[in-house]
Order: C-alpha cells, then structure tokens, then sequence
C-alpha cells in the first residue's frame, strides 16, 4: 500500500471514529457535540453572552446564534435582556439545561485532550504541524471549526438532523 493510501486510511478511521461517537451522544443525550460544548461554556460563565462564547469555542456568531435558539425553543437556556443595557443578552441554563449537562457523555476530545497532553512538546507539535498541513492540503485552512471532534459539528443550522 502507498504512504498516501495508508494516510488515507487513517484520516477515514479519524472520520468514522468521530462519525460513531458523535451518533452516540446525539442518541444518549439528544444534543449534538457544538450544542454540549455551548451548554458547558454558559455553565462555566454565568451570564455570557452569544458572542463571548462563540470567541470562545472559534465558531461564527451566526453559528451560535443558531444553536442557542435550538437550545431555547428545548428549554434548554434561556436569554436575559440586561436591565441597564438593552443591548446585552445574556446566557444562563435552565434547570433542564443543566440537568442535560450532567447527564451528558463526554465528548471525544477530551479523551483526546488528556492522552495529547501526555506527549512530549516535539511529538505535540509534529503532531499539529501534520495536520495543519493536511488541513492545507485539503482546502480546508478557511473553514469554520470549533474545538469539538462531533460530526454534525458545524452544521446544526443546515444538518438533516433536526434534533440539534
């Protein structure tokens, strides 16, 4: 088998790994890997706003925003207009929010998360510096990504599924 062909093989099981484990959490907890990782962000800051966690978790406002509204028609958050400034919306969970949260599996990356910090600093950035390259190469350098190895990731306004 060529190198190519073999680097293919393992970005298609990075794929397929993601695939699985993103079913499985959308089947366990009916929420897809952005919509956890936004309900952890507003657990974590009481009161953030939908920019400050879309800054956070690297996703586009309108991306957020689509989210949240998912979330609040589930009864999952609910916003709260800032009595001194009109403007300000700010986030907090409901009791179903975080009841949702604590019920919630782990997401992949952070199995992920703990095994990478576990390597040595050169590992770590050849590791990073592979797949910035394979990001290059793939057109991919421009897309929006958060930090969430869920497929259905980025696609929660546009997904077929309408669970999101």
């Amino acid at each position: 088998m060529e190198k190519y062909e073999e680097l293919l093989v393992s970005i298609r099981k990075v794929i397929r790994a993601i695939d699985l484990h993103s079913k499985q959490l959308n089947k366990l907890s009916g929420l897809t890997g952005p919509q956890l990782l936004i309900l952890q962000e507003i657990d974590k800051t009481k009161g953030v706003t939908a920019s400050q966690v879309a800054k956070q978790i690297n996703l586009s406002a309108a991306t957020v925003t689509n989210i949240l509204d998912r979330l609040e028609s589930r009864g999952l958050i609910e916003r709260v207009r800032s009595s001194e400034d009109k403007r300000r919306v700010s986030l907090f969970l409901t009791q179903k929010g975080q009841t949702s949260l604590v019920d919630a599996p782990r997401l992949l990356q952070e199995s992920f998360i703990k095994q990478f910090r576990e390597l040595a600093d050169w590992e770590q950035s050849l590791l990073l510096s592979s797949m910035q390259r394979i990001a290059t190469m793939m057109d991919a350098n421009e897309l929006d990504a958060a930090p969430v190895l869920e497929l259905n990731a980025m696609y929660d306004g546009t997904s077929q599924n309408q669970n999101s």
